[in-house]
């Protein structure tokens, strides 16, 4: 069965002294290249957003980064600034292969976020990631990379509810774990049928 890893977002603002650090965030890159050799497929995810996006807590007068907000398209965690296009802090890890076979870039639309690689956070605007896969034939993925509460749970539902077999490996993912965020996201992978590797 063609198998593809999709590396979610190993870009130096979530790495240890970036814009919005998760703990031990560069200890996924190994982890990840050492997953490339056994895959048919490699995709990276890039969150690429456009300076004064409106996840970010600086765009909203008398708000704070972690504040919870309603968008249009419901709730919303505002954010540090951080991946913005083309700046350092957007960048892959110097350490991570960049030999990937696609690259999606994500929440470059300043009006919505976008944590899944399948679909932005309206959960109806699609990334492409899916058509490009089913093009390839494969129906098998390894979901990987940062942070596992975020980007990580959303993407590994995304893709089950698609119809994937869908596993994240844990030893190769880092999370960022607010207010019991990570422990809830790990539950709602597995509810949604999602495997988890290295527990």
């Amino acid at each position: 069965m063609p198998t593809a890893l999709i590396v979610i977002d190993v870009q130096n603002d979530f790495c240890p002294g970036g814009a919005l650090a998760v703990p031990e965030g560069d200890a996924v890159v190994q982890p990840i290249n050492r997953l490339m050799e056994q895959v048919d497929a490699v995709v990276l995810t890039q969150d690429w957003h456009p300076a004064g996006h409106s996840s970010f807590a600086s765009s909203h007068a008398d708000r704070l980064p972690y504040d919870m907000i309603e968008m249009d398209y419901g709730p919303q965690v505002l954010w540090p600034d951080h991946c913005i296009q083309g700046s350092d802090g957007a960048a892959f890890h110097a350490d991570l292969r960049a030999d990937a076979d696609m690259i999606i870039r994500k929440g470059f639309r300043a009006g919505i976020d976008s944590y899944s690689a399948f679909f932005e956070n309206d959960q109806t605007t699609p990334t492409g990631l899916d058509g490009y896969l089913r093009t390839r034939g494969i129906d098998r993925l390894i979901v990987a990379g940062l942070a596992t509460d975020f980007c990580v749970h959303y993407s590994a539902v995304d893709a089950a509810g698609l119809g994937y077999d869908v596993s994240v490996d844990l030893e190769a993912c880092r999370g960022i774990d607010l207010d019991g965020s990570l422990d809830q996201a790990l539950r709602t992978m597995v509810e949604k049928g999602v495997t988890l590797r290295g527990t």
